[in-house]
């Protein structure tokens, strides 16, 4: 019971004790995740940027500051209210000036056109999606053809919660979820480990 209340939680973060506990988590074990997803998708100054399941806003703020041109957007989508909301007010200033945009929406339904994002990132994320098909070929919809798609994960720390029945089904597997992004028309799909100061970390690649 107590593991499958945490994984709810960890994929959809309510208004709640376990929510603003599980909020603290993420601000604390995903910074370096982020920093470094944001590192490796190559961000260029005008590029339109998309960050799936953006939690708390962490990596929106790192990567707002690489859009320095006018041209440069930035999109977060999180399924979570919550997020959504405490994302939007860390963002507040940026949301405003309308250099980043907020969905409150699931991965699978984006309000975004096709072909229309350069960059992709996120981190510890798809493990909690329904369908990964689903979530990977709507990716690939909104992506520009060329556009680089990066995620990243300490895949020691995603097993260890997969044992204790955190982690729903198979999903959290990176096979899964590479052989989804292929499916759905994705290239270059690999994932290697990555150093990021003292830390091991995997990261997953896709070119759409």
């Amino acid at each position: 019971m107590w593991a499958e209340k945490v994984g709810k939680e960890l994929g959809n973060p309510t208004r709640s004790v376990v929510g603003w506990l599980v909020s603290r988590f993420l601000k604390a074990h995903n910074r370096i995740l982020e920093e470094s997803a944001v590192q490796l998708s190559r961000i260029q100054p005008g590029d339109t940027v998309l960050e799936l399941g953006h939690g708390p806003g962490l990596g929106l703020q790192s990567a707002a500051k690489l859009l320095t041109e006018p041209t440069g957007r930035l999109i977060g989508v999180d399924y979570s209210e919550y997020m959504h909301q405490m994302a939007s007010e860390r963002l507040k200033e940026l949301v405003a000036s309308g250099k980043v945009t907020l969905h409150h929406c699931d991965v699978a339904a984006m309000p975004l056109a096709d072909s229309t994002v350069d960059k992709v990132f996120h981190c510890n994320c798809y493990y909690f999606w329904p369908d990964l098909r689903k979530g990977a070929t709507e990716i690939h919809r909104v992506m520009k053809p060329g556009g680089l798609m990066v995620t990243t994960m300490r895949l020691d720390s995603v097993a260890a919660l997969a044992r204790k029945r955190v982690m729903p089904g198979e999903n959290w597997q990176p096979d899964a979820y590479m052989a989804a992004l292929r499916d759905s028309g994705f290239t270059d799909v690999r994932m290697e480990d990555r150093r990021h100061k003292l830390i091991t970390l995997q990261a997953i690649y896709a070119t759409a």
